[in-house]
């Protein structure tokens, strides 16, 4: 059971790094390619359609400008598909967060949110989605709000004992 992530660009990687570290510090497998709904059609339609045969469940998309990506992927499966628009210039990421939540009806695609936030929030949502079947990931998954809760915490207190008062 895996996830499969695909990027329009390869200057989308440096902001997938947290995508793939959440799916990692959950012990979630996942395959990571460089596919175009423009420039590669088929070979995007060709992974869509083996990615069963693969033991992938869900799929996170992230693409800026026209932003295409999610919704061609939702187009050939019938598997989740998780699109994160990328805040690429010159719109800052307006383009892509609209092409992302904008699918016509019957064509779902879940659109998480341009930005820093968006690729850890569509591993999380991976997750939890993986973790609807496996009891393994639902306790990892649960651990880890626990554990960001305690980051929290840790936090305030050291914000507490700066400020020197009671939290």
């Amino acid at each position: 059971m895996k996830v499969a992530i695909l990027m329009g660009s390869d200057s989308d990687l440096p902001r997938l790094e947290p995508c793939f570290d959440t799916l990692r510090g959950l012990e979630i497998p996942f395959e990571a390619r460089v596919l175009s709904a423009h420039r590669t059609p088929a070979q995007v339609v060709e992974f869509v359609t083996g990615a069963p045969g693969r033991g992938v469940k869900v799929f996170i998309c992230a693409a800026g400008g026209a932003a295409h990506l999610a919704g061609v992927v939702a187009a050939h499966t019938d598997l989740p598909v998780l699109g994160i628009p990328l805040d690429n210039p010159p719109l800052g990421g307006l383009d892509a967060l609209l092409a992302t939540v904008q699918m016509p009806g019957g064509i779902p695609v879940a659109t998480f949110g341009a930005g820093l936030g968006g690729p850890v929030n569509a591993a999380l949502m991976a997750a939890r989605i993986l973790a609807l079947s496996n009891a393994g990931v639902a306790q990892r998954v649960a651990q880890h709000r626990v554990n960001q809760a305690q980051k929290v915490l840790e936090k305030d207190a050291a914000l507490q004992k700066k400020l020197g008062t009671r939290g």
